[in-house]
């Protein structure tokens, strides 16, 4: 174990201000993600601030939707009355990702920031970029069954492995931060996570030291409560990380689609929301016809690795069944 600094924050404030005050300092809260990454020591970050004791456990309605602490656990929050009724999507992601044990300790502002399962970066004897800058990308030539094919670069080919993230990119939901500054922003989880580029080692948009309050879901993605399903397909049906994930959502007018959401997961360095997909599907009659097109166009920038090819397939396909069973056809 790497020596570092352990701070308990007293609130928010004091939070962010011990964080930004070092450079590289990692919060704490269910430790599910960075206690793990500490111990293999491909996370040591010279300060550690506790903030498992800071009042961000609330759900509130507000006048814009629902707003969820940022240290509510996923099992509070997939269990959530308010939750299950209007935004059923997310109850069903976050059930899908993890055991029961894990969803008991992860929160939902670690479980938005947790990073890549690539087998690469947890390797300290091969080359990493993520993991350190300049080093290269050993998973482009070697074993990238589980990586991404959407969005790589050169300098990094891993993907995002949550599931609750992707059910936020199909409710429009947004992040709220507080910023060494003081001040509080409003970042649309869409512009949370980053593609890698040059820069892989930044896996979201936040600046060193921010800190997340909370997730506020808007009011009208409740439209979707009716007609919305997670679909996680992985190796086996016990506790496992994706091979494809597919977050899955409509709004109908009878046997009309009025509004689409479509959301791959473990196929980019992000959950890739697919706007081609969803713009096909407006106006279109529920059915196999409309939802084949759509996993067509979901995939249809893919640039699959020696070893993932599989994965285009399995997308498309994985998108037609999640439509499928949003709209009650299967």
């Amino acid at each position: 174990m790497q020596p570092f600094e352990y701070v308990r924050a007293t609130d928010p404030a004091a939070g962010v201000a011990a964080a930004a005050a070092m450079a590289g300092s990692r919060y704490l809260a269910g430790g599910t993600n960075l206690v793990d990454l500490m111990k293999e020591e491909v996370e040591r970050p010279p300060r550690v601030v506790d903030i498992t004791r800071l009042p961000l456990r609330q759900v509130q309605r507000t006048r814009g939707g629902l707003a969820l602490g940022a240290l509510l656990t996923n099992t509070e929050t997939a269990n959530h009355p308010l939750v299950r009724e209007n935004y059923p999507l997310l109850s069903q992601a976050i059930v899908a990702g993890a055991s029961g044990q894990l969803r008991n300790m992860a929160t939902n502002g670690g479980n938005l920031l947790q990073r890549t399962r690539c087998n690469y970066f947890y390797d300290l004897a091969t080359p990493c970029n993520k993991r350190q800058p300049g080093s290269g990308c050993a998973a482009r030539e070697g074993l990238n069954r589980i990586h991404a094919v959407l969005g790589w670069s050169e300098a990094c080919v891993a993907t995002y492995p949550g599931d609750m993230a992707n059910a936020l990119y199909a409710l429009d939901a947004a992040v709220r931060v507080r910023t060494p500054a003081g001040a509080e922003r409003l970042i649309p989880v869409t512009e949370l996570h980053r593609l890698p580029g040059d820069t892989p080692q930044r896996d979201t948009t936040l600046e060193p030291g921010e800190l997340i309050l909370g997730i506020e879901l808007p009011v009208a993605a409740a439209a979707f409560a009716r007609h919305a399903h997670y679909l996680k397909v992985r190796d086996r049906a016990s506790y496992a990380f994706a091979m494809v994930s597919v977050a899955a959502a409509l709004e109908l007018d009878g046997q009309r689609i009025r509004q689409a959401r479509v959301v791959l997961g473990s196929v980019a360095h992000k959950p890739w929301r697919s706007a081609a997909a969803e713009a096909a599907l407006v106006g279109q009659s529920v059915g196999e016809a409309a939802f084949r097109q759509a996993g067509q166009l979901a995939l249809q920038d893919a640039r699959p690795l020696a070893h993932n090819g599989y994965k285009v397939e399995l997308g498309r396909r994985a998108v037609e069944r999640a439509l499928m069973r949003a709209a009650r056809l299967a």
